[in-house]
């Protein structure tokens, strides 16, 4: 069964390292990957666990962000196409398989 993917994107590094620590803290979900600079100090990370965990995690990666900085944007996608892989940060679990369900 595919995990569901989260993603954060914040203006600023220590914005994103703040928002990742409290989504880590939060609940049970593992980085996808390196975290990605977009660009203009855009910077993303992608969380991946069960729909509850990475919802749970996003929402406290958001509400800590956004106490030190700019959050650009957050999403939660449920149930990603298994396509999504080829978008994924290269060398993430997430990207070479599935994970399996817990």
């Amino acid at each position: 069964m595919q995990q569901a993917i989260g993603l954060l994107e914040t203006k600023g590094l220590t914005t994103l390292i703040i928002g990742t620590d409290a989504m880590l803290k939060a609940a049970d979900v593992e980085i996808v990957g390196p975290m990605k600079n977009v660009g203009s100090a855009m910077l993303s990370v992608t969380v991946t666990g069960n729909v509850a965990a990475v919802k749970a995690a996003i929402d406290a990666g958001v509400e800590a962000a956004q106490s030190v900085g700019d959050v650009i944007s957050a999403h939660v996608i449920a149930r990603p196409s298994d396509g999504i892989a080829s978008v994924l940060p290269k060398g993430s679990v997430a990207a070479r398989k599935p994970a399996a369900a817990k």
